[in-house]
């Protein structure tokens, strides 16, 4: 299913890029010398599909980027309350297995007091109370 979802967007985008590529495949010149216009001395000659799609990617990197430095305080946030989760059930097993441990030696001792000195509840083995 995820297979037919992604060809349902990749297919139809692809074919969007390609058909944008053919109706624009003239050539133009992009210049990054503010100063003259007439003979810049950084230019590029580029199809204009390319600087379009370029200028895209490069707008989509900007904005990922930007959003991924907006959430790092989420993103810590979330580092240190999974710590303290982990902490927290560190703790509790701990706790547990301590209580459990008393819990056994409570029993333990339990069963000793009522067995007494001659078996259960201080009878003997025909049942006399001694």
């Amino acid at each position: 299913m995820r297979k037919f979802f992604t060809a349902l967007v990749v297919i139809p985008l692809g074919l969007i890029f390609i058909i944008f590529a053919v109706a624009n495949r003239h050539w133009v010149t992009v210049s990054f010398d503010p100063f003259n216009s007439v003979t810049p001395m950084i230019a590029v000659t580029l199809p204009l599909f390319v600087v379009i799609i370029a200028s895209a990617i490069l707008g989509v990197i900007a904005g990922s980027t930007a959003s991924w430095f907006r959430q790092r305080h989420w993103r810590r946030a979330a580092r240190q309350n999974e710590a303290e989760t982990r902490q927290a059930r560190a703790e509790l097993a701990d706790l547990r297995a301590a209580a459990a441990a008393s819990r056994e030696d409570a029993q333990r001792r339990q069963a000793q007091t009522q067995l007494g000195f001659y078996g259960s509840a201080g009878r003997d083995k025909q049942g006399a109370t001694l």
